[in-house]
């Protein structure tokens, strides 16, 4: 056979049905094949303004309105494909008094367990401390999300990570762990561009079969079910050793992976070009890097998540994480700070002091940027059909903030927004208060300090300015599950992810409450409320 295999979307039943004489009078279809599902993250440092950025409303049907008075009013024209979960608590808060999680560092342990649910090692019980090990270096003990997906879903069983500012980042602000220990550093534009080149091919449409095989299927997986129904039938032994004969060829030569078929002219729409990318990449500053304009409508962050939609599109990789830097200066926007002191109110890193004056409207400067960004991405993969809808249909775009308010650096009351149903998996057009469901949870306090009126001293210490810790508690964990099982993603039959399995996932991490990584691993490895959140289901 041809090395270059296309199914086209065939099927296993209707490729071998020819071939069958004894079926000759039956009519052997094979099942509609749908569009793959895709998981395509944007991550920001430091929070936000809560007050603002939350919708009065969080538990029922979203409407534009709700929007048009927050931070969120650039995502208004979709919120009819939005998702916002309400209610829920990352894990690993760090506070002075270690009554939510470890003392390493207040961004280190935070990120490092964002996505693992895992605490950081070496342990530090000092939150004061400037050891390098645990201050800086630190790292958490299990894999993070995407490649626990990644294993199971992404060509060799890795995501597709873009830092969007050309940043690789240090154990301070990293997300992604490929296992314990191990920090994995993600691709800036032009790294992506190339890996990217040579899958599209232009005028060939690409087929749902062809997708799987890009996912790491062999050609015998893919049909696997079409030709299973076909052994099923009564056929005549002379057909059934066909059939047999028939998966032999396929089993010798399906691990050939098919080349994506993809238009370059949608590589062009979306100025995913070499030419752009050089511009991105060659900027005079790295703070010139997100904000920089590169092409009419198109800046430098924009251009990492058109290469985001492409992968998306071509479906390069089903696992996608856009990682916003940490500890940035947005020259761009006019700010004389660098954002992670001023999201303490501060021009230091100190978590006490005196108001930086007007530090509550840079901070907004700064959330309504990430707001047009996030717009921008779900944008461009609304404006591509497929299958019966658009990609956007077919994923599930999540913003994620690395806390809630960045002052207080609570872990509660969590900005989480989802853009896109993963193929009919999630509600949309509805905030979901996962919590306890009532429709007036609090946006939080973020201004109560720095605001014209209120006080101009800051008191990190004291949390202040984010979410009574009482409330909002639901772990984050279950909404990764959420996210896993609309993918597809199978786990052994203790729940956790495991590649072979054929369990829905309803475990992920060591620990789902903040107060067991009190001790970074002394207690023992706990999901005390596994599952996922069936409130944000399609069906619910």
């Amino acid at each position: 056979m041809n090395r270059r295999i296309f199914l086209r979307g065939l099927g296993g039943a209707c490729v071998a049905a020819p071939f069958l004489g004894s079926l000759t009078d039956r009519t052997v279809m094979a099942q509609p094949v749908t569009p793959p599902k895709r998981l395509i993250v944007m991550y920001t440092h430091y929070g936000c303004i809560t007050t603002r950025w939350f919708p009065r409303k969080s538990h029922g049907p979203l409407t534009a309105a709700d929007l048009q008075s927050t931070t969120l009013k650039h995502l208004a024209p979709y919120v009819d494909k939005l998702l916002m979960p309400r209610g829920i608590r990352a894990m690993n808060e760090w506070t002075v008094g270690l009554e939510r999680g470890q003392g390493n560092d207040r961004h280190l342990q935070v990120n490092g367990s964002y996505f693992t649910c895992h605490p950081v090692t070496p342990n530090s019980d000092d939150p004061f401390s400037f050891d390098q090990a645990t201050k800086f270096n630190a790292k958490p003990t299990g894999p993070s999300l995407d490649h626990v997906i990644a294993r199971q879903l992404s060509p060799q069983g890795i995501p597709l990570l873009l830092n969007t500012a050309g940043q690789n980042d240090g154990a301070f602000s990293a997300i992604s762990y490929s296992a314990a220990e191990t920090l994995f550093k993600g691709l800036n534009a032009s790294q992506a561009f190339s890996s990217l080149t040579g899958i599209f091919e232009p005028g060939k449409p690409t087929s749902p079969d062809t997708y799987a095989a890009m996912r790491g299927k062999s050609v015998l997986d893919i049909v696997k079910d079409d030709l299973q129904r076909l052994e099923r039938l009564d056929m005549s032994r002379a057909d059934k050793q066909k059939l047999a004969a028939w998966k032999e060829l396929l089993d010798a030569t399906g691990s050939v992976v098919a080349s994506s078929q993809c238009d370059a002219s949608l590589a062009m729409a979306l100025g995913a070009t070499q030419e752009n990318v050089d511009l991105a990449s060659t900027t005079p500053s790295v703070d010139d890097r997100l904000t920089r304009r590169i092409s009419d409508g198109l800046d430098g962050a924009d251009l990492h998540s058109n290469l985001a939609v492409l992968a998306a599109a071509c479906n390069a990789n089903p696992v996608i994480f856009l990682k916003y830097p940490g500890t940035f200066l947005f020259k761009g926007l006019g700010l004389e700070y660098e954002s992670a002191s001023i999201s303490g109110r501060l021009d230091s890193a100190n978590i006490t002091g005196t108001c930086v004056p007007g530090v509550l409207d840079m901070l907004l400067k700064i959330d309504d940027y990430y707001a047009r960004k996030f717009a921008h991405l779900v944008g461009q993969l609304n404006r591509i059909d497929e299958g019966d809808g658009t990609l956007l249909d077919n994923c599930a775009a999540v913003w994620f903030q690395d806390v809630s308010d960045g002052c207080a650096r609570n872990l509660n009351n969590m900005p989480i927004l989802q853009a896109g149903s993963a193929g009919g998996y999630f509600k949309t057009g509805w905030a979901v208060n996962v919590d306890d469901g009532s429709p007036d949870l609090t946006t939080g306090n973020s201004e109560i300090t720095c605001a014209p009126g209120t006080s101009d001293q800051v008191d990190g210490v004291s949390q202040e300015t984010g979410t009574d810790p009482s409330l909002a508690n639901a772990p984050i964990n279950k909404y990764f599950c959420n996210l896993m099982n609309a993918l597809g993603v199978k786990a052994g039959t203790d729940g956790f992810p495991a590649k072979g399995g054929s369990e829905p996932v309803t475990h992920f991490g060591r620990y789902d409450r903040t107060e067991d990584f009190i001790g970074g691993g002394t207690n023992p490895s706990t999901i005390h409320d596994p599952g996922e959140f069936t409130a944000l289901r399609a069906n619910a």
